[in-house]
């Protein structure tokens, strides 16, 4: 096993869903509301250090837990396993989406995870399923980033502040565009948007600028 698996061990792990349409935030909602078929049930796996048992009782049908998963997973850094905590009770700042964007034939895990002060993205996840293993086959950990699944796709947007911005008004954000090519992520296109100062700057700037 390579060192970005985590196995997750239980039939109750990933269920089949209802929703068809796998294109994730940025088509159908926020991401937590979404639940994608898969197209069927992990295989059996050896126990292994990482591994992470999971009960089927614990959390309903179709889901994992991404707590769980990132704990578990050597990729993430001790710094966000570390602010991993509950903001209330027992809501972690977390949010995840189900898609296909590895290209494969069983659906991807998008997970990012948020800071409780303020919402800013702390994390951003995508773990690839292999049997019953999860791999994360892509992580950024320089905030803010958020990321979701468009169309197949994995899109990655990170605010941009400059030293007077408050943390609701950013001065611009990058969208960079993902595509699954093997058994990777490249870059496919990088569009920068200036906001303008009006109302706080809460108002986008009539062009954005591409970066090749």
């Amino acid at each position: 096993m390579s060192a970005g698996t985590v196995v997750l061990v239980g039939t109750g792990l990933l269920a089949a869903g209802c929703a068809t349409g796998g294109t994730g935030l940025r088509d159908g909602g926020p991401a937590r509301t979404e639940t994608v078929a898969r197209t069927g049930p992990p295989v059996g796996s050896a126990a292994s250090p990482n591994a992470v048992t999971s009960p089927a009782s614990d959390r309903p049908a179709g889901k994992v837990d991404p707590v769980a998963l990132l704990k578990a997973d050597p990729k993430v850094s001790a710094e966000v396993k570390r602010d991993l905590k509950p903001c209330t009770g027992k809501e972690y700042p977390v949010d995840v989406s189900y898609g296909k964007v590895t290209g494969g034939t069983v659906v991807d895990i998008v997970v990012n995870v948020l800071s409780c002060a303020d919402a800013l993205g702390r994390g951003s996840y995508v773990y690839r399923a292999e049997g019953a293993k999860y791999e994360n086959v892509f992580a950024d950990e320089q905030p803010p980033v958020y990321a979701e699944i468009d169309r197949g796709d994995l899109v990655v947007t990170k605010p941009v502040y400059g030293k007077s911005d408050a943390l609701s008004y950013p001065s611009g954000e990058d969208v960079i565009t993902y595509r699954w090519s093997g058994d990777k992520f490249t870059e496919q296109d990088r569009v920068h948007t200036d906001y303008s100062n009006v109302d706080g700057g809460s108002q986008p700037a009539p062009a954005a600028t591409p970066k090749n």
